[in-house]
């Protein structure tokens, strides 16, 4: 599922993920490139224009109407995200 050069998935793929019974489908824009570097107190989301979008695109995915708390995404080095990336988690949680 990535691309020859980067760690993203070749474009228009797309990852449909059940959660409680729905499925939840993340689509990555063409060329996307998105690294996540953790700096001690500070973690860095560093991404081209397609990377933008595509982290856009998940977040709102997640924001979605009927989607539970608890349901997320993995990113990861080499699934998602540049190499040498740190993992990136995305989780819905509406609780206070």
């Amino acid at each position: 599922m990535t691309s020859g050069s980067g760690s993203a998935p070749i474009e228009s793929t797309y990852v449909q993920a059940a959660v409680g019974g729905a499925g939840l489908r993340f689509t990555w824009d063409a060329d996307a490139r998105i690294e996540v570097r953790s700096l001690g107190a500070e973690v860095v989301i560093e991404a081209n224009a397609a990377g933008l979008r595509t982290l856009a695109g998940h977040l709102l995915v997640l924001a979605g109407e009927g989607v539970t708390d608890g349901a997320h995404l993995h990113l990861e080095d080499g699934n998602g995200l540049e190499d040498g990336s740190v993992g990136l988690v995305l989780e819905r949680n509406d609780e206070e």
